[in-house]
Order: C-alpha cells, then structure tokens, then sequence
C-alpha cells in the first residue's frame, strides 16, 4: 500500500525547518552565544514546539551544529584542487586560508560555544583536521625556510587561528568586507611572507580559481 502523498511534503517541511533552525542558529549564537531556544524558535519563524520537535534541548541542537560545522570543515579540506605539481608551501597554506574562509560562519560559532557549552573537547574534536593540515603545512614551511621559526609549527598554528577567528568577528560586524583575500594575505605576512610576496601568491592562486570557474 503506498503512503499518503501528503506526508512527502510534511517531511520536506519538518527538513526545511530543520534547515532554518539551524541556519538562524548559526546566526544567532554567532552574535550572542547566551540566545536562549525561545528567542532562537521566534528568529527562526517557528514556534517552540517545532523548534523542540527537532532538538530536545540546547545540547541537541549545539551538537547539530557541531557535526554540521564538522561535515562543512572536512567537505571544505576535501574540495579544495590538487596542484598538478608540487607547490610551495606560502601557496598552500594560502589555499588553506581561503578553502577554511568559506566556513568560517560554522569556525567561528564553534570557538565562541567552545567557552562554555560544547567543551574544549568536543570543539578540538571538530577542527582537529584543520589544525593538522595547518600545522602540517606551517611545519613544511618552516622547514623549507618559507616561514619564519620564532614559534613551534602548532603554536603559530594557533595564533594564526586567532587572526583568522578575529577578521571573521569584523566581517560580522560589518567593519571588513573581505573574500577570504585580505584573510590569506594577512595569514602569509604573519607567518613571515614579505608583504609583496604575500599579495603575490594570493592574487595568483585566486585568478587561477578564478579562470577555471569561468572555463
């Protein structure tokens, strides 16, 4: 016996709800991570019921967040080209910064919850696949004299994860309007890059992108 066509539709809304809660609590708790889940159901345009239909509570939902902001850092690492050689490593870890860029709503949410309602752990669980490939391309770096070596690879990792974080709270506010270009060049001259160097790289790596989506 086939279903009732009426619940195709139901469930393409219980999705399309489910979409809208957490895009608005993305948005949300971007801004303010005290939101509580009545104002975030009424930002949402659903009542509370539907918003508790879909999380139970406030852990429910923020551990949606964290596995949807986990799925988007390992599709972003993924997705970004393979050179058809091997590059230096100001090139990746540019391409690092702008592939990361391209998440940095869903980056940016888990550090501000990581204070005081995921843990440390579960958000270090998260983007500990970014700060690998990070720290593996700093350590490279490094190593080939591209980078300066006045910090361990992990902790100038850290610190340009700060930077990163940073620039994403001005681009929220509304005081940079930035691609992820002036995020990559910034990357590179703390990392050492000559300035010139830095705008360079990035300039290059973003009209080669730039050429291959138009082709």
């Amino acid at each position: 016996m086939t279903k009732p066509p009426a619940r195709v539709p139901q469930r393409s809304n219980a999705r399309s709800n489910r979409e809208r809660i957490l895009a608005t609590a993305r948005r949300e708790l971007g801004r303010n991570p005290d939101t509580t889940l009545e104002e975030l159901a009424r930002a949402a345009g659903v009542v509370r019921r539907t918003l508790f239909g879909h999380f139970p509570g406030r852990d429910a939902l923020l551990e949606a967040l964290a596995e949807e902001a986990s799925e988007a850092l390992r599709a972003a690492l993924s997705a970004a080209p393979e050179p058809a050689e091997p590059e230096s490593a100001d090139r990746a870890f540019a391409r690092f910064v702008l592939s990361m860029w391209t998440v940095g709503d869903r980056y940016r949410l888990l550090l501000a919850l990581a204070r005081r309602d995921l843990g440390a752990e579960r958000v270090a669980e998260v983007l500990a696949p970014a700060r690998r490939a990070a720290t593996a391309i700093l350590e490279r770096g490094q190593r080939d004299g591209v980078f300066h070596t006045q910090l361990p690879p992990a902790v100038l990792s850290a610190g340009l994860e700060a930077l990163t974080i940073a620039l994403l709270e001005e681009l929220n506010t509304g005081e940079l309007e930035d691609d992820g270009t002036h995020a990559a060049v910034a990357t590179l001259i703390a990392t050492g890059v000559p300035e010139k160097q830095a705008r360079d790289v990035v300039d290059e790596i973003t009209g080669t992108a730039r050429t291959a989506t138009d082709g």
